[in-house]
Parts: C-alpha cells; sequence; structure tokens
C-alpha cells in the first residue's frame, strides 16, 4: 500500500492519500480528541503528538499539526499509521447505531440534542416553536415542530435545521421536519388561537403543500403563503411578503396556487383570499 502526500493553502495541514475509499460521502472535521471518539482511525491520529487537527474526504486524511511540529518528523507516523489501519481492515467510523426518542441516547442522539439545546431552540424560542428529537437513524434526523405560527417558510425552517446540524455533526446526512400542532393551553377553549380547520386533514395536507412545494418557489420573490382556515370545502389563504399587495397576485393565486390546492386536495372546491393587498407595500416589485 503506498500513501501519497498533497499540500493544502495550509502549511499546517497535509492531505494523505491512501489510494483507497476513505468515507462514502462528505467530509468530517475533527478538532479535538474528544470530538474524534467516533472515528477508531481519528482517535489513533489524535494519539500522535503535534496533532491537532484530523479531517476525512472521498479518498484522503487530512492532517493539521502544531505549528512548532516538523512535517518530517511528522509524516512517517501518520503514514505508518493510516497504513495499518486500513491493511488491517478496521473501520473508519464506527457502525451507527438506530436511536429513538424514549429508547436510549447513543453518542450522536446525544450530539444532536446538545446542537438543538445550544443552537437551534435558543432562535426559536422567541416565536414559540418547539423542537424534540423524534428518531435518529443513520444519519437521517426527524424532528418535530409545535408551533402555532411559523415566521418563516417551513421549507426554510428545515433547511435551516439541516445546515446546522450537518456542519456540527458529521454523521447527520439529512433532517425531516414533523409538523405539529402546538398544545392548547391550559384552560382554553378547544380550538382558540388556532382555526379548527388547520387541524382537519384537508387542513393539513394544505399546509404540507404550501410549506413543501409552493412557498420554496414563492419564497424566491420574496413572498410566502399562509393557510388561515379551512371551512366546509373552502381554503382561506393570505399573501404576504411580497405576495402582498403585488400586482400579480391574482395570477398567482387563480393560475398557480389555486390550481395546485385543487388538484392536491379534491374536497377543497374553492380558495379565497383574504388578504388585504390594499395595505401590502409589495416589498418585492416595488
Amino acid at each position: 500500500m503506498f500513501i501519497q502526500t498533497e499540500p493544502t493553502s495550509d502549511p499546517d495541514v497535509l492531505r494523505f492519500v491512501p489510494g483507497r475509499a476513505v468515507i462514502e460521502r462528505g467530509t468530517m472535521h475533527f478538532s479535538t480528541a474528544e470530538a474524534a471518539k467516533r472515528s477508531p482511525l481519528a482517535a489513533a491520529l489524535f494519539e500522535i503528538a503535534g496533532v491537532t487537527y484530523v479531517g476525512f474526504g472521498a479518498d484522503y486524511v487530512a492532517i493539521g499539526k502544531a505549528g512548532d511540529v516538523d512535517w518530517q518528523v511528522l509524516k512517517p507516523h501518520v503514514i505508518g499509521l493510516v497504513m495499518d489501519h486500513f491493511v488491517a481492515g478496521r473501520p473508519v467510523l464506527d457502525e451507527p447505531r438506530r436511536q429513538t426518542a424514549g429508547g436510549g441516547e447513543g453518542p450522536v442522539e446525544a450530539e444532536i440534542e446538545r446542537i438543538l439545546d445550544e443552537r437551534i431552540r435558543p432562535a426559536l424560542k422567541d416565536e414559540g416553536t418547539e423542537v424534540s428529537l423524534q428518531e435518529y437513524d443513520e444519519g437521517v434526523v426527524k424532528l418535530s415542530v409545535a408551533a402555532s405560527e411559523l415566521s418563516q417558510p417551513f421549507f426554510t425552517l428545515r433547511v435551516k435545521m439541516e445546515n446546522t446540524l450537518r456542519h456540527y455533526i458529521p454523521q447527520v446526512s439529512r433532517v425531516e421536519l414533523i409538523r405539529k400542532p402546538k398544545d392548547t393551553p391550559e384552560g382554553s377553549a378547544p380550538g382558540q388561537g388556532r382555526p379548527t380547520g388547520l387541524d382537519t386533514p384537508e387542513g393539513k395536507a394544505i399546509t404540507a403543500l404550501l410549506d413543501e412545494r409552493i412557498n420554496p418557489m414563492v419564497a424566491t420573490h420574496g413572498g410566502r403563503i399562509s393557510l388561515v382556515d379551512v371551512k366546509d370545502a373552502t381554503a382561506f389563504i393570505r399573501l404576504e411578503g411580497g405576495c402582498h399587495g403585488c400586482g400579480m397576485s391574482e395570477v398567482t393565486l387563480k393560475q398557480g396556487v389555486e390550481v395546485e390546492i385543487l388538484n392536491e386536495v379534491p374536497a377543497i372546491t374553492e380558495v379565497r383570499d383574504v388578504t388585504d393587498h390594499d395595505t401590502g407595500d409589495n416589498p418585492y416589485y416595488s
């Protein structure tokens, strides 16, 4: 087995190319020995004096060193360890374990909870949105989101959470969100504060359609469309952001949104716009 070395833009970081696959996709970065415990190879490399960083790519192992350490001294140790690891057939990463909420918590699940507590939940606290870990299974994180009303498109929220978790936890490859209505406050009447029509099968189907397919496209024009209520066979929607007060809003509604909703939810026969367009300042088209 022959291992090549490649320089990087940082003189204190070298790539070691073993001539075989290292990880299946993406990249992984370990800046501390504690974080490297999830990888037998990274953990072993951190035991070499002078190693301060370990990274993995599809076909390389990146090593960062302390500034006062000479590569001529460090390289033979790294090459020998990497060679022994692959020749022995040892795994680069620990095998992922499936864990579900309430069924015990492994290292990855603990890291997800930590990032939720430190990065994600504080950012959503002011709008009353609650996020809970439902399941982690081989790179896929399933989160439940309970909110009366979101300040951003559901698609945007999912992408932000996914990017955050993938940045801090290399094992995470995808995030799936499950939207749940927020519990009714104690002492309030059922449905108070949130129209009961949103909780019907039709309401949930329209909400999912808006969040997953329509709003990601509308967002490119600075707009957003919200479902206000569902009553009998009528869906009441409100146009916000760049759609509020836009001269093309009727076209957007009749030729786009209404058609999509009627096709997706056959029980709905009418879509009604309740936006007060006279008060819109049309931020996108102005």
